[in-house]
Protein backbone atom coordinates (compact mmCIF):
# COMPACT_ATOMS: atom_id res chain seq x y z
CA UNK A 1 0.00 0.00 0.00
CA UNK A 2 1.13 3.56 -0.69
CA UNK A 3 2.57 5.73 2.08
CA UNK A 4 -0.55 7.24 3.74
CA UNK A 5 1.26 10.44 4.77
CA UNK A 6 1.89 12.66 1.73
CA UNK A 7 1.83 16.44 2.07
CA UNK A 8 -1.76 17.69 2.47
CA UNK A 9 -2.65 21.38 2.65
CA UNK A 10 -6.11 22.84 3.27
CA UNK A 11 -7.56 24.88 0.41
CA UNK A 12 -6.39 28.50 0.55
CA UNK A 13 -3.91 30.91 -0.98
CA UNK A 14 -0.88 29.03 0.35
CA UNK A 15 -2.03 25.69 -1.02
CA UNK A 16 -2.89 27.14 -4.43
CA UNK A 17 0.41 29.04 -4.64
CA UNK A 18 2.40 25.90 -3.85
CA UNK A 19 0.28 23.87 -6.23
CA UNK A 20 0.83 26.34 -9.06
CA UNK A 21 4.58 26.37 -8.42
CA UNK A 22 4.69 22.58 -8.56
CA UNK A 23 2.63 22.55 -11.78
CA UNK A 24 5.14 25.03 -13.23
CA UNK A 25 7.97 22.66 -12.35
CA UNK A 26 6.27 19.82 -14.18
CA UNK A 27 4.94 18.02 -11.10
CA UNK A 28 1.49 16.57 -10.37
CA UNK A 29 -0.89 18.01 -7.77
CA UNK A 30 -4.05 16.40 -6.39
CA UNK A 31 -6.96 18.84 -6.32
CA UNK A 32 -10.72 18.51 -5.81
CA UNK A 33 -13.26 19.19 -8.51
CA UNK A 34 -17.04 19.08 -8.17
CA UNK A 35 -16.92 15.44 -9.34
CA UNK A 36 -13.93 13.67 -7.72
CA UNK A 37 -10.36 14.61 -6.78
CA UNK A 38 -8.14 14.95 -9.83
CA UNK A 39 -4.40 14.45 -10.36
CA UNK A 40 -3.47 17.58 -12.26
CA UNK A 41 -0.45 18.45 -14.38
CA UNK A 42 0.41 20.84 -17.21
CA UNK A 43 -1.41 19.46 -20.27
CA UNK A 44 1.22 20.96 -22.57
CA UNK A 45 4.21 19.36 -20.85
CA UNK A 46 4.80 15.80 -22.04
CA UNK A 47 7.05 14.93 -19.09
CA UNK A 48 4.48 16.25 -16.63
CA UNK A 49 1.70 14.23 -18.28
CA UNK A 50 3.93 11.16 -18.22
CA UNK A 51 4.16 11.77 -14.48
CA UNK A 52 0.38 11.38 -14.20
CA UNK A 53 0.48 8.03 -15.99
CA UNK A 54 3.40 6.88 -13.83
CA UNK A 55 1.80 7.93 -10.54
CA UNK A 56 -1.49 6.23 -11.38
CA UNK A 57 -0.06 3.21 -13.21
CA UNK A 58 -2.48 4.21 -15.98
CA UNK A 59 -2.21 2.61 -19.44
CA UNK A 60 -1.00 5.12 -22.03
CA UNK A 61 -3.83 4.26 -24.46
CA UNK A 62 -6.35 5.74 -22.00
CA UNK A 63 -6.74 9.49 -22.76
CA UNK A 64 -7.03 12.25 -20.16
CA UNK A 65 -9.52 15.07 -19.64
CA UNK A 66 -8.15 18.61 -19.93
CA UNK A 67 -9.56 21.24 -17.55
CA UNK A 68 -9.61 24.90 -18.58
CA UNK A 69 -10.90 28.16 -17.11
CA UNK A 70 -13.67 28.99 -19.57
CA UNK A 71 -15.16 28.48 -23.01
CA UNK A 72 -12.66 30.81 -24.69
CA UNK A 73 -9.78 28.73 -23.34
CA UNK A 74 -11.52 25.56 -24.52
CA UNK A 75 -12.05 26.95 -28.04
CA UNK A 76 -8.33 27.70 -28.28
CA UNK A 77 -7.66 23.96 -27.92
CA UNK A 78 -10.63 22.24 -29.59
CA UNK A 79 -12.99 22.83 -32.53
CA UNK A 80 -16.58 23.48 -31.43
CA UNK A 81 -19.69 23.01 -33.50
CA UNK A 82 -23.15 24.41 -32.73
CA UNK A 83 -24.13 21.44 -30.55
CA UNK A 84 -20.96 21.70 -28.48
CA UNK A 85 -21.40 25.44 -27.94
CA UNK A 86 -24.98 24.87 -26.85
CA UNK A 87 -23.93 22.27 -24.30
CA UNK A 88 -21.09 24.45 -23.05
CA UNK A 89 -23.48 27.37 -22.58
CA UNK A 90 -25.88 25.18 -20.60
CA UNK A 91 -23.51 23.15 -18.43
CA UNK A 92 -20.17 24.92 -18.10
CA UNK A 93 -18.73 25.39 -15.63
CA UNK A 94 -19.85 21.96 -14.46
CA UNK A 95 -19.52 18.17 -14.67
CA UNK A 96 -19.73 17.81 -18.47
CA UNK A 97 -16.80 16.73 -20.64
CA UNK A 98 -16.97 17.25 -24.41
CA UNK A 99 -14.94 15.15 -26.84
CA UNK A 100 -14.11 17.43 -29.77
CA UNK A 101 -11.64 17.61 -32.66
CA UNK A 102 -8.24 18.75 -31.44
CA UNK A 103 -7.44 22.15 -32.90
CA UNK A 104 -4.42 22.07 -35.22
CA UNK A 105 -1.36 23.36 -33.41
CA UNK A 106 -2.99 23.30 -29.96
CA UNK A 107 -0.28 23.11 -27.26
CA UNK A 108 -1.41 19.76 -25.87
CA UNK A 109 1.00 16.89 -25.27
CA UNK A 110 0.16 13.89 -27.44
CA UNK A 111 0.09 11.66 -24.34
CA UNK A 112 -3.02 13.56 -23.21
CA UNK A 113 -5.03 12.44 -26.22
CA UNK A 114 -3.39 8.99 -26.37
CA UNK A 115 -2.61 9.74 -30.01
CA UNK A 116 -6.23 10.41 -30.96
CA UNK A 117 -7.25 13.43 -33.04
CA UNK A 118 -9.86 14.40 -30.43
CA UNK A 119 -9.60 16.12 -27.07
CA UNK A 120 -11.72 15.51 -23.96
CA UNK A 121 -12.20 18.90 -22.34
CA UNK A 122 -14.28 20.58 -19.66
CA UNK A 123 -14.63 23.75 -17.59
CA UNK A 124 -14.82 22.74 -13.92
CA UNK A 125 -16.95 24.56 -11.36
CA UNK A 126 -14.97 23.80 -8.18
CA UNK A 127 -13.16 26.75 -6.63
CA UNK A 128 -9.95 24.79 -5.98
CA UNK A 129 -9.49 23.56 -9.55
CA UNK A 130 -10.44 26.96 -10.98
CA UNK A 131 -7.96 28.66 -8.64
CA UNK A 132 -5.19 26.24 -9.62
CA UNK A 133 -5.85 26.80 -13.33
CA UNK A 134 -5.73 30.57 -12.81
CA UNK A 135 -2.62 30.56 -10.63
CA UNK A 136 -0.67 28.18 -12.87
CA UNK A 137 -1.81 29.82 -16.10
CA UNK A 138 -2.07 26.43 -17.75
CA UNK A 139 -4.62 23.97 -19.07
CA UNK A 140 -4.53 21.04 -16.67
CA UNK A 141 -4.80 17.38 -17.60
CA UNK A 142 -6.44 15.70 -14.61
CA UNK A 143 -7.76 12.14 -14.34
CA UNK A 144 -9.01 10.91 -10.98
CA UNK A 145 -6.34 11.01 -8.27
CA UNK A 146 -6.11 7.31 -7.50
CA UNK A 147 -4.17 4.27 -8.64
CA UNK A 148 -5.46 3.11 -12.03
CA UNK A 149 -8.61 0.97 -11.85
CA UNK A 150 -8.99 1.72 -8.13
CA UNK A 151 -11.93 3.39 -6.41
CA UNK A 152 -12.18 7.06 -7.35
CA UNK A 153 -11.35 9.52 -4.55
CA UNK A 154 -13.96 11.88 -3.13
CA UNK A 155 -11.84 12.98 -0.15
CA UNK A 156 -8.21 13.98 0.32
CA UNK A 157 -7.70 10.94 2.53
CA UNK A 158 -8.71 8.64 -0.32
CA UNK A 159 -5.97 10.18 -2.48
CA UNK A 160 -3.38 9.78 0.27
CA UNK A 161 -4.19 6.11 0.80
CA UNK A 162 -4.18 5.33 -2.91
CA UNK A 163 -1.20 7.34 -4.17
CA UNK A 164 0.81 8.22 -1.06
CA UNK A 165 4.14 9.87 -1.86
CA UNK A 166 3.58 9.40 -5.60
CA UNK A 167 1.77 12.76 -5.42
CA UNK A 168 3.83 15.56 -3.83
CA UNK A 169 0.85 17.70 -2.78
CA UNK A 170 -2.84 17.17 -2.06
CA UNK A 171 -5.07 20.24 -1.81
CA UNK A 172 -7.83 19.37 0.67
CA UNK A 173 -11.19 21.11 0.25
CA UNK A 174 -13.39 18.48 1.84
CA UNK A 175 -15.67 15.93 0.23
CA UNK A 176 -16.63 16.44 -3.40
CA UNK A 177 -20.19 17.40 -4.29
CA UNK A 178 -21.23 15.08 -7.12
CA UNK A 179 -19.14 12.05 -6.16
CA UNK A 180 -19.15 10.69 -9.74
CA UNK A 181 -16.92 11.55 -12.66
CA UNK A 182 -18.22 13.92 -15.33
CA UNK A 183 -20.62 12.94 -18.08
CA UNK A 184 -18.73 12.56 -21.38
CA UNK A 185 -20.46 13.53 -24.62
CA UNK A 186 -19.10 13.24 -28.16
CA UNK A 187 -21.41 14.82 -30.73
CA UNK A 188 -24.83 13.43 -29.79
CA UNK A 189 -23.48 10.34 -28.07
CA UNK A 190 -22.94 9.78 -24.36
CA UNK A 191 -19.64 7.93 -23.93
CA UNK A 192 -19.76 7.91 -20.13
CA UNK A 193 -22.84 8.57 -17.98
CA UNK A 194 -22.43 10.98 -15.11
CA UNK A 195 -24.09 13.74 -13.08
CA UNK A 196 -25.68 15.21 -16.21
CA UNK A 197 -28.10 12.67 -17.65
CA UNK A 198 -29.54 12.16 -21.12
CA UNK A 199 -32.81 13.77 -20.00
CA UNK A 200 -30.92 16.95 -19.07
CA UNK A 201 -29.54 17.46 -22.58
CA UNK A 202 -31.31 19.75 -25.07
CA UNK A 203 -31.41 17.17 -27.87
CA UNK A 204 -31.78 13.43 -28.21
CA UNK A 205 -28.59 11.46 -27.60
CA UNK A 206 -27.67 7.82 -27.82
CA UNK A 207 -25.68 6.02 -25.12
CA UNK A 208 -22.49 4.27 -26.16
CA UNK A 209 -20.87 3.43 -22.89
CA UNK A 210 -19.39 -0.01 -23.29
CA UNK A 211 -20.65 -3.15 -21.62
CA UNK A 212 -17.87 -4.04 -19.15
CA UNK A 213 -18.45 -7.72 -19.88
CA UNK A 214 -17.75 -7.38 -23.60
CA UNK A 215 -15.32 -4.46 -23.96
CA UNK A 216 -11.91 -5.28 -25.35
CA UNK A 217 -8.90 -3.84 -23.58
CA UNK A 218 -7.25 -3.05 -26.89
CA UNK A 219 -6.45 0.54 -27.63
CA UNK A 220 -9.00 0.70 -30.44
CA UNK A 221 -11.83 0.24 -27.92
CA UNK A 222 -10.88 3.34 -25.95
CA UNK A 223 -12.05 6.66 -27.39
CA UNK A 224 -12.51 8.61 -24.14
CA UNK A 225 -11.65 8.32 -20.44
CA UNK A 226 -13.62 5.93 -18.25
CA UNK A 227 -14.18 3.18 -20.84
CA UNK A 228 -11.94 0.45 -19.43
CA UNK A 229 -13.79 -2.74 -18.55
CA UNK A 230 -12.40 -2.90 -15.02
CA UNK A 231 -12.47 0.51 -13.38
CA UNK A 232 -13.36 2.15 -10.06
CA UNK A 233 -12.69 -1.24 -8.46
CA UNK A 234 -12.13 -2.18 -4.81
CA UNK A 235 -9.56 -4.83 -3.90
CA UNK A 236 -12.27 -7.14 -2.58
CA UNK A 237 -14.84 -9.04 -4.68
CA UNK A 238 -18.00 -7.02 -5.29
CA UNK A 239 -21.50 -8.49 -5.70
CA UNK A 240 -24.31 -6.38 -7.15
CA UNK A 241 -28.12 -6.46 -6.80
CA UNK A 242 -27.82 -7.83 -3.26
CA UNK A 243 -30.92 -7.89 -1.06
CA UNK A 244 -29.08 -9.25 1.98
CA UNK A 245 -25.49 -9.84 3.05
CA UNK A 246 -23.93 -13.26 2.73
CA UNK A 247 -21.50 -14.47 5.40
CA UNK A 248 -18.40 -12.23 5.59
CA UNK A 249 -19.84 -9.59 3.19
CA UNK A 250 -20.05 -5.86 3.91
CA UNK A 251 -23.42 -4.75 2.57
CA UNK A 252 -23.87 -1.27 1.13
CA UNK A 253 -27.61 -0.70 1.36
CA UNK A 254 -29.92 1.60 -0.54
CA UNK A 255 -33.51 2.72 -0.04
CA UNK A 256 -35.41 -0.01 1.84
CA UNK A 257 -32.46 -2.42 1.99
CA UNK A 258 -30.42 -1.63 5.10
CA UNK A 259 -26.75 -2.56 5.30
CA UNK A 260 -23.51 -1.86 7.11
CA UNK A 261 -23.42 1.41 5.14
CA UNK A 262 -26.04 3.23 3.07
CA UNK A 263 -26.06 5.02 -0.26
CA UNK A 264 -29.36 6.71 0.58
CA UNK A 265 -31.93 5.50 3.10
CA UNK A 266 -34.56 7.57 1.29
CA UNK A 267 -33.63 6.32 -2.20
CA UNK A 268 -32.31 9.76 -3.23
CA UNK A 269 -30.08 9.11 -6.25
CA UNK A 270 -28.18 12.39 -5.89
CA UNK A 271 -27.25 11.45 -2.34
CA UNK A 272 -26.41 7.92 -3.48
CA UNK A 273 -24.07 9.21 -6.19
CA UNK A 274 -22.28 11.52 -3.77
CA UNK A 275 -21.80 8.68 -1.28
CA UNK A 276 -20.95 5.84 -3.69
CA UNK A 277 -17.14 5.92 -3.80
CA UNK A 278 -16.88 6.92 -0.13
CA UNK A 279 -18.97 3.87 0.77
CA UNK A 280 -16.83 1.61 -1.42
CA UNK A 281 -13.68 2.92 0.29
CA UNK A 282 -15.13 2.12 3.73
CA UNK A 283 -16.22 -1.33 2.59
CA UNK A 284 -12.78 -2.07 1.15
CA UNK A 285 -11.19 -1.05 4.47
CA UNK A 286 -13.56 -3.18 6.56
CA UNK A 287 -12.74 -6.55 8.14
CA UNK A 288 -15.10 -8.42 5.77
CA UNK A 289 -13.79 -10.50 2.89
CA UNK A 290 -16.22 -9.25 0.26
CA UNK A 291 -18.61 -6.41 -0.60
CA UNK A 292 -22.25 -6.46 -1.68
CA UNK A 293 -24.33 -3.55 -2.96
CA UNK A 294 -28.10 -3.27 -2.94
CA UNK A 295 -29.98 -2.62 -6.22
CA UNK A 296 -30.01 0.94 -7.54
CA UNK A 297 -32.81 1.93 -9.97
CA UNK A 298 -31.51 2.23 -13.54
CA UNK A 299 -32.94 5.69 -14.13
CA UNK A 300 -31.61 9.24 -13.94
CA UNK A 301 -28.38 9.31 -11.93
CA UNK A 302 -28.87 5.60 -11.32
CA UNK A 303 -27.60 4.94 -14.85
CA UNK A 304 -24.24 6.50 -13.95
CA UNK A 305 -24.13 4.79 -10.55
CA UNK A 306 -24.79 1.39 -12.10
CA UNK A 307 -22.16 2.03 -14.79
CA UNK A 308 -19.53 2.60 -12.08
CA UNK A 309 -20.71 -0.39 -10.06
CA UNK A 310 -20.68 -2.77 -13.06
CA UNK A 311 -17.09 -1.78 -13.85
CA UNK A 312 -16.10 -2.07 -10.19
CA UNK A 313 -17.53 -5.60 -10.09
CA UNK A 314 -15.97 -6.74 -13.39
CA UNK A 315 -13.02 -9.12 -12.96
Amino acid sequence: MADPNPRILPYGMAAIAEGAARIGRGECVAVPTETVYGLAADAGNADAVAGIYAAKGRPSFNPLIVHVADLAAAEALAVFDADARRLAAMFWPGPLTLVLPLRHGAPIASLVTAGLDTLAIRVPRHRAMQALIAASGRALAAPSANASNGISPTRAGHVALSLGDRVPLIIDDGATEAGLESTIVAGRTILRPGPIGAADLPFAVRPRFADPHSIDSAREAITAPGQLATHYAPRKPLRLEATAARPDEWLIGHDSITGDDMLSSSGDLREAAARLFDALHRADASDRAAIAVAPVPHEGLGVAINDRLSRAAHR
